[in-house]
């Protein structure tokens, strides 16, 4: 398990275009914790929720807050790094990209 703190920055709005929206969080991780996406929480104002983290290439920080909606630029937020699910990959179509997505998510809900 690994934890990282940051402030939510303005990312390139992928996710949201998805139907994913996502946290960006101003960090890097640590080279210890390796590229791919993960199940997870996210902690902030004293509020948890579950969620999935992915460490993208140059290590990149984000997650997608399972249950949020809402605007938290500037917001210092705490991601703990529970379970990798799979290696970080580029797919063929934004439809194969939703697909995965849903069965991660549907893992990360699992995992407290």
């Amino acid at each position: 398990m690994y934890y990282v703190t940051g402030k939510v920055v303005k990312g390139d709005g992928y996710g949201k275009k998805l139907g994913f929206p996502t946290v960006n969080l101003d960090i890097r991780c640590p080279s210890e914790i390796k590229i791919g996406v993960y199940a997870g929480t996210a902690e902030f104002d004293g509020k948890k929720y579950n969620a999935g983290i992915v460490i993208g290439p140059s290590s990149k920080v984000e997650a997608h807050l399972i249950g949020f909606s809402g605007d938290l630029y500037g917001i210092e937020i705490s991601l703990e790094i529970k379970k990798f699910l799979r290696e970080y990959k580029k797919f063929d179509t934004e439809e194969e990209l939703k697909e995965q997505i849903k069965k991660d998510l549907q893992v990360c809900k699992e995992v407290a």
